[in-house]
């Protein structure tokens, strides 16, 4: 056995000669588990929360989205219908009016974006994100407002006392004669509330494509988008090709990724913000390794003089004190990843903690993130017990014998 691992072995497992060094050894192998089980804790309830973010904007974004990239709308034409209605790879398709419009209630108004749908809009996404009320009819004029449009201008579900009008400004040129020729306005009864998230729910109603094609003036071919769910859920690249062939460069494809890259940004600076605060409060825990390592060092002071005159080198010496603190580093960091393990399992389990109350706090294990502790508390642990160990000079050997 390598000797001086032997030797570390031996000064891990024994006790000191000091009773305040033991105290001292036991509450930095004590917060290195700690800070091990909370940042990994923490790394697990903050991927937890993301999946759940996720979840929310698969409810309402398609797999693949067809937007015009330099025009507000544009055409589809037979072929490409036929395309969208007869290819493999795409499970079904809808397209869509979106544009920004006023909605007003009695006396209150508000700016919201009105997203036109026909009949082929998908039954699994209605069924996610609708609350209370119904669907769109076959009957026009009718909405399916957000909960926080709803909420902001105070009307319900089929709430004939309040009148809904939606505003949209007509195309032209000119110099307005009179202010109610410069709007479009379309008077709408609210069959339901949806509910997705809180930004959606506050800035969006949904209308019926044709109603949204009157509102806005648009021809019977024009639509602002197609939205594609696929079979995978994912475009494979020769799909993507053919999808290029079939529609002119003219034409952006968005997957769900794209659709919602600002939230995706945000909750990746989220995380990273999240591990530099916990791994600093892992390196105030590992400073007690340093003195730990010190304190031993300096309670073997004799030990380390007589294997010094019994032939042993500086470097094994040195090495010796930096087996120790890496052993007490990692053999902490896996009881820590231990006992992280069983706390989250047990929330995933039983939902003990819970953010509302029906919703337990979300909790998601990652290889990723157990991997990225291991390398942390590894990484750090050598860090600190080099430090440690660099206390062992032969001025230091020299001192101990005078």
């Amino acid at each position: 056995m390598n000797f001086s691992l032997y030797i570390a072995k031996r000064y891990l497992r024994s006790k000191s000669s000091t009773n305040a060094i033991n105290i001292i050894t036991g509450i930095a192998a004590f917060g290195v588990v700690i800070g091990t089980a909370a940042l990994f804790v923490v790394l697990s309830g903050f991927a937890g929360l993301k999946e759940l973010s996720l979840e929310f904007t698969s409810f309402s974004d398609p797999d693949l989205k067809l937007l015009p990239k330099s025009k507000k709308v544009m055409t589809i034409s037979q072929e490409q219908y036929a395309f969208l209605e007869n290819h493999p790879e795409i499970l079904s398709y809808s397209v869509v009016i979106e544009e920004q419009v006023l909605l007003s209630c009695n006396d209150k108004h508000l700016g919201v974006e009105i997203k036109g749908v026909g009949n082929n809009y998908p039954q699994a996404t209605i069924d996610s994100i609708l609350s209370y009320g119904s669907w769109l009819g076959q009957e026009g004029n009718q909405m399916v407002a957000g909960w926080g449009v709803s909420n902001n201008l105070g009307f319900g579900v089929l709430d004939y006392n309040k009148s809904l009008k939606l505003y949209a400004p007509k195309p032209g040129k000119g110099q307005i004669g009179a202010l109610q020729n410069a709007f479009r306005q379309l008077k709408m009864t609210n069959v339901g509330v949806f509910q997705v998230t809180e930004e959606l729910d506050h800035r969006r109603v949904y209308t019926s494509i044709d109603d949204a094609r009157y509102l806005l003036g648009y021809s019977k071919d024009e639509v602002s988008a197609v939205e594609l769910m696929l079979q995978n859920n994912s475009a494979k690249s020769s799909f993507m090709k053919e999808l290029e062939n079939t529609f002119s460069d003219e034409i952006l494809a968005k997957n769900r990724l794209a659709l919602n890259d600002a939230l995706y940004k945000m909750l990746n600076t989220e995380y990273l913000a999240v591990y530099l605060i916990f791994t600093l409060i892992l390196i105030i825990a590992l400073f007690n390794i340093i003195g730990s390592v010190i304190m031993v060092i300096l309670d073997k002071k004799k030990n380390i003089r007589t294997l010094y005159h019994l032939g042993a080198t500086l470097p094994s010496i040195e090495k010796i004190f930096f087996l120790q603190g890496s052993l007490m580093t990692v053999g902490g960091g896996i009881l820590g990843l231990i006992l992280g393990t069983i706390i989250v399992g047990i929330q995933q389990r039983f939902g003990l903690l819970l953010i509302t109350p029906s919703l337990p706090y979300p909790m998601a294990f990652k290889w990723a993130n157990l991997s990225l502790v291991i390398l942390t508390i590894t990484v750090l642990g050598i860090l600190a017990s080099k430090i440690a160990s660099k206390r062992i000079s032969l001025q230091f050997i020299k001192d101990q014998a005078n």
